[in-house]
């Protein structure tokens, strides 16, 4: 007696076959997902940091089309990368807590573009800036690795520490305070409690600006004391 195998009906078969595929992708997260999700992480981490009227924009780098990691069903985390950068180039990790454990770094590249001020004309070593010095223009900070200044008034009454030529990005490492107290200027060293106040006439023996310590010598009992820098040619001391 011979007994007959039953073949699947064909139709069956063509279902199988065109399911493969799917299924074969489905265990495994798509590299959009994993992009994605780093890419909206470092845009909300870059706007935590800069100011809020500069333009953000991050973009992923590339993942190995060889890189096949399980689906995360549980949902995929971001996070800082040791090293991350808020700006130019950086790295964002991305992991996922189950089924499977598995983690991963992934490149990006951040553009922050904002108004930083620049300076209008060629200006000498100590120049005391004024509006008319500078105008705002568009740039990509991460380019501008020296610094730069958005708010125009941090800026003013800043002295230049070195000449510069127009069209510069005025930053902060090229400026300082006015000196408001001279080496060999003639001093006023003030001493205050709450009930007295003493003046006397002084020889600053070094340069200062506000709230720097300096050493004054006082003309009346040729004695060298320190205080601090409170104003224009203002010293004050402890009595």
């Amino acid at each position: 007696m011979m007994v007959s195998k039953k073949r699947p009906p064909a139709l069956w078969v063509l279902v199988l076959l065109t399911a493969l595929p799917f299924l074969a992708s489905a265990a495994y997260e798509p590299h959009d997902n994993i992009l994605q999700m780093a890419t909206q992480f470092m845009e909300v981490q870059a706007l935590q940091v800069h100011d809020p009227q500069f333009r953000i924009t991050v973009t992923p780098g590339r993942l190995d089309s060889r890189l096949r990691l399980r689906t995360c069903d549980q949902g995929l985390e971001a996070f800082l990368a040791p090293g991350s950068r808020m700006a130019g180039n950086s790295t964002v990790g991305v992991r996922c807590h189950g089924p499977v454990n598995w983690s991963l770094y992934v490149p990006v590249q951040i553009t922050v573009q904002g108004e930083v001020l620049v300076l209008t004309q060629a200006l000498p070593r100590g120049t005391l800036l004024e509006p008319a010095h500078f105008r705002q223009e568009r740039y990509d900070i991460s380019q501008l690795h020296r610094g730069y200044f958005t708010d125009a008034q941090a800026a003013e009454r800043m002295v230049l520490k070195r000449p510069l030529q127009a069209g510069t990005v005025l930053a902060p490492s090229m400026v300082e305070p006015p000196r408001l107290v001279q080496r060999g200027q003639r001093v006023i060293l003030v001493a205050e409690t709450d009930t007295i106040s003493v003046r006397m006439e002084g020889e600053a023996l070094s340069h200062g600006v506000r709230g720097d310590r300096v050493r004054v010598r006082n003309l009346s009992s040729r004695r060298i004391v320190e205080g601090v820098v409170l104003s224009h040619g203002v010293v004050g001391v402890s009595m």
